[in-house]
Parts: C-alpha cells; structure tokens; sequence
C-alpha cells in the first residue's frame, strides 16, 4: 500500500510580516505630517489681528444679510449652565482629531481602498484650507467684538488656545473654512460609504453636532463650515471613487495560508486514488 508524503509546510518569507507593520507607520507618518504642516501654517499667519477682525466683522455683516440666524441664538443656551458648556467646549477640544484618527485607523485595517480615498479628501481639503487661511485671515466670532459673544473655553474651560496675543501654539486668527467641520463632513462620508444598513446614517450627528458646537462656543461663524464642506465636495469630485483591491477572474482571493494548509490532504486523496487504479488494473 502506497503512502502518500505529507506536504512540505510552506517556507516562511523573511520580513511577510513587517510589510503591514511599515504600511501603517507609513500612514501614521503622512497624517502626522499632515497635521504638523496644518499647524506651522496656521502659526505662520499671525500678525495680520487688524485685517482678521476686520474681515470677521465683514462675515457678520453678510450672514445677516443672508438672513441667517446669529451664531448667538445658539451659544445663548449654552450659557444657562456649566455643564452645557463645558460639555460644548470638551467636544470642540477632544473629539475632533481623534474621531478623525479612529476614522483612519478603522478605515486602514477594515476598508482599504476606503481609507485611501479618504486620506487623500483629507490631504486636498487642509491644503486648500491653508490656501484660504493665509489668504484670508479671519477673526472668529469670540474674538470679533461686533458679535457680543463670550469665549466660552477661556470663560468655563477647557480651553484649547491660550491668550491670542501671547499664544506660539497656534494662529486663532484663521477661521475660515472650519477644518473641525469640513474633517467631521469627511469621516461621516467615508463611514456612510464605507458601512452598510440604515444605521450607518447615525454618522451624520458628527458632524451635525460639530457645526454646534464650534458656533456655539464662538469658534467659528456658520459659513466657515459652509466653505469647509463646499471645498470637500470640490476635492470629492475631483477625486476617483474609492476601488476595491481586484481579485482573480474565477473565485475569491487565493489564501496561500490555506492553499499551503489543503495540499496534505490534497495529495493523499490523489495518491489514495492512483493506489485504487493500480489495484485493478493488477486483477
């Protein structure tokens, strides 16, 4: 009786599994990168207070004339306690960058091609933000006195920025278009496309609740987010659609960790039925 041999267990490949491991800290490096260059940008456009206050003065003006409802409407609530607002000014100070970054990470290790579509939105949308904010200095609206509007996060804290005269960290003089908006718009448009069900249009309170909050905290005007999300949809439809990995014509993706794993029986099978015919052929 034949025995068959069992299969050679597949050969590891030095260094299989250090390629996802530098893919991601690949990634991790261009946000970072991303991030750090938003930042210097923003510090780079300090100095011009004059014309910030001036041209947020001119933006007041103009939602008025659109007949959109002041940015005081909503922070008026706000100030009936302290937990609404410090409640409003914690979101404002935790949730953005890292509801950004939960986004990626998730996107990167469930949806690539996703992830990939969304990186690139949101490298197109900063860049053309920093256009905007070193072209345009903006004042926002806690730091505008035509608005009478408190500055919640120095008033009841937690406070992101420091005093504007005496704060190296950042430009608070560059609100227009809001990246805390346009970057909220973006994750809840890569989660909306990249999940199934219904349920997947819950995404869509982020950014609702983001526009809120920077309004009600007086961080922002209402078209600073208008401007942010026009500009993402512009970078979405430049953009190609996000392009699932293809995989062989005739089956689903070969797994060559299972492949290595049914050649054993695979070939014990094949011996055990090249036995049977010899032994008939021999009667």
């Amino acid at each position: 009786m034949e025995t068959a041999e069992a299969a050679p267990a597949p050969l590891a490949v030095p260094g299989r599994r250090r390629g996802p491991l530098r893919r991601a800290m690949r990634e991790l490096t261009l946000v970072a990168v991303l991030f750090l260059a938003y930042k210097v940008a923003r510090v780079a456009v300090v100095g011009r207070v004059a014309t910030a206050v001036e041209n947020g003065e001119f933006v007041w003006r103009l939602e008025r004339l659109l007949r959109l409802p002041s940015e005081a409407v909503v922070q008026l609530p706000l100030l009936a306690g302290d937990l609404p607002v410090r409640l409003a000014n914690s979101y404002y100070a935790y949730v953005h960058f890292p509801a950004t970054a939960a986004c990626l990470v998730w996107l990167y290790l469930r949806r690539p091609a996703h992830y990939r579509w969304t990186r690139r939105a949101l490298a197109g949308l900063t860049a053309a933000a920093l256009a905007l904010h070193l072209l345009v200095p903006l004042a926002p609206p806690r730091l505008t006195p035509l608005t009478a509007m408190v500055d919640t996060g120095s008033r009841y804290g937690p406070a992101v920025y420091g005093a504007p005269g005496a704060d190296d960290l950042s430009n608070q003089y560059a609100a227009m278009p809001s990246l805390h908006v346009g970057w909220a718009v973006a994750v809840a448009v890569a989660l909306v496309a990249a999940t199934a069900g219904r349920l997947r249009w819950l995404w869509l309170a982020h950014p609702i609740a983001t526009v809120l909050v920077v309004v009600g905290t007086g961080n922002h005007y209402w078209l600073d987010g208008v401007v942010a999300a026009a500009l993402l949809a512009l970078v979405l439809f430049l953009l190609p659609g996000p392009v699932p990995a293809r995989r062989p014509a005739g089956g689903p993706r070969s797994d060559p960790a299972a492949s290595g794993r049914m050649a054993g029986p695979a070939r014990c099978r094949a011996a055990s039925r090249r036995g049977t015919r010899r032994r008939v052929r021999a009667r």
